[in-house]
């Protein structure tokens, strides 16, 4: 039986027994953390592996570094932009109107592959001293909520590189902010969350016939620390083809 293996320290959440040594396991997170368990690498994306939200146990007095700043979106890309008032009433027409993307079956996902898509949120706090991210307020994790529920199949077209995809991340998963390790999400939740997206993005990439999906469901799954045997794909494959479709 394929399982989940986990390497950092914590239950895994999808019980499942481990197989053998002489059996590869179809699924790990790669380590993005030191050895010693009560301090993290300067990652944009970084796992918290006690589980504590005590933010303080990783700030290290001795180390000043930071997390790195994500690159400059993709040159062309759709961009969405959104505001107060879309956000409040959960309009998702900007995210139409930049895309094209009309509905779940209107999509092709040549046509995003490549431009990506990303989003420029225009939010103005009530309490401009207010320090809370954006991924931190619940208005905003609200329309991403929506926009996901919509098109399940979105994180594999976003702009990766300019850090997209952490950040869409962190509207749906659990998490905190460090100043030295960036986005200390819940592993957990976010494990779930990364098996639920390759599921989906690998179905819709591979009903579209488009090259090698699992590499593309993998380098999704490795953006957010985690990897991905061949096992889980296999499985997936050996299911019905009539199945209901994850763009449906």
């Amino acid at each position: 039986m394929a399982c989940i293996r986990p390497l950092y320290p914590h239950s895994c959440p999808l019980k499942q027994p481990i197989p053998s040594s002489s059996t590869p396991p179809f699924f790990h997170c790669k380590s993005t953390f030191s050895t010693q368990p009560q301090r993290l690498v300067s990652l944009s994306v970084s796992f918290n592996p006690s589980g504590s939200y005590d933010l303080s146990l990783f700030d290290v007095e001795n180390d000043t570094s930071r997390a790195p700043p994500p690159m400059p979106p993709t040159e062309g890309r759709y961009e969405v932009v959104i505001d107060n008032d879309i956000i409040t009433r959960l309009d998702l027409s900007p995210f139409h109107d930049a895309t094209g993307i009309t509905s779940p079956e209107s999509a092709n996902p040549k046509d995003y592959l490549e431009r990506s898509i990303g989003f420029t949120i225009n939010y103005v706090r009530e309490d401009g001293s207010d320090p809370r991210e954006l991924s931190e307020f619940p208005e905003i994790r609200l329309w991403f909520v929506r926009l996901d529920a919509m098109y399940p199949w979105l994180p594999v077209v976003l702009d990766w590189r300019a850090g997209e995809l952490a950040r869409y991340a962190a509207m749906l998963v659990p998490h905190q902010m460090s100043m030295r390790t960036g986005i200390v999400f819940n592993p957990e939740a976010l494990e779930l969350f990364v098996v639920n997206k390759v599921f989906v993005a690998y179905l819709w990439l591979k009903e579209h016939g488009i090259p090698k999906p699992r590499l593309k469901a993998k380098d999704m799954a490795r953006m957010l620390g985690f990897g991905i045997g061949d096992d889980l794909f296999d499985l997936v494959d050996g299911q019905p083809t009539d199945q209901i479709s994850p763009s449906k």
